[in-house]
This record gives C-alpha cells, sequence and structure tokens, in this order.
C-alpha cells in the first residue's frame, strides 16, 4: 500500500473512532458508486452525517482542511443523494461534515468542521 494511502486509512480510523466517541453511529465506510466515494456515513440523531477526512502530513499543497474545495462538496451533496436513493430509511436531515487531520512528527491533530453545506 502507498504511503500516501496508509496516511489516508489511519485517518479515517482516527475519524470513525472520534466520531463514534462524539455519540454518532458509523453507518457505512468507503461507500462507492460510479460517481465517486464517502469517507463516511454516520448517523447524528435523527440526521445522517456525510463525512469527508482528508488527512495532510505536511502543508506543501495546504492545510487538510483547504483541500476540500466547492467542487468537493458539489460531488459530496451528489452522492449523499445516490445514498439515500438506495436506502430504505429516511433521515430527517442531512449534513456535511469535515474532519480535517494533521500528521507532524507522529502527532495528530484533528479538526471537525460541522454543517459545512
Amino acid at each position: 500500500m502507498a504511503k500516501k494511502d496508509e496516511l489516508g486509512k489511519q485517518g479515517e480510523q482516527l475519524a470513525a473512532i472520534y466520531l463514534e466517541a462524539k455519540g454518532m453511529r458509523i453507518i457505512d465506510r468507503n461507500w462507492r458508486c460510479r460517481h465517486g466515494e464517502i469517507d463516511i456515513l454516520a448517523e447524528d440523531g435523527p440526521t445522517l452525517v456525510v463525512v469527508e477526512v482528508k488527512t495532510r502530513s505536511s502543508r506543501s499543497h495546504g492545510t487538510a482542511l483547504e483541500s476540500v474545495d466547492r467542487r468537493k462538496l458539489s460531488k459530496l451533496r451528489t452522492l449523499a443523494a445516490k445514498w439515500l436513493s438506495a436506502q430504505a430509511r429516511a433521515f430527517d436531515s442531512v449534513r456535511v461534515d469535515v474532519i480535517a487531520i494533521e500528521r507532524f512528527a507522529g502527532d495528530f491533530a484533528l479538526r471537525h468542521i460541522r454543517g459545512v453545506i
């Protein structure tokens, strides 16, 4: 596995642990369709939470949070609609969150932005 992929996998695992510690229930991880992928789908009470996880080990290409642009957020909305259309149950609302994780010198810093769109 490439170093970048391994870092991303570690970040997603940390994000899932963090969300569960905040009382959310993980419904699905790495859900894919031909349009793209959702890193984590979680349930926060009656709300479906679509979570984009970005993990960086340097800021040479910007911060983890800066890498989630309008185009990516628009794509997440489309993917959430596709995921919901395949489900038997409904949710009261849908929220898109971003979890930005940066790892420097072995330490991880996690930032959770709720309701980015």
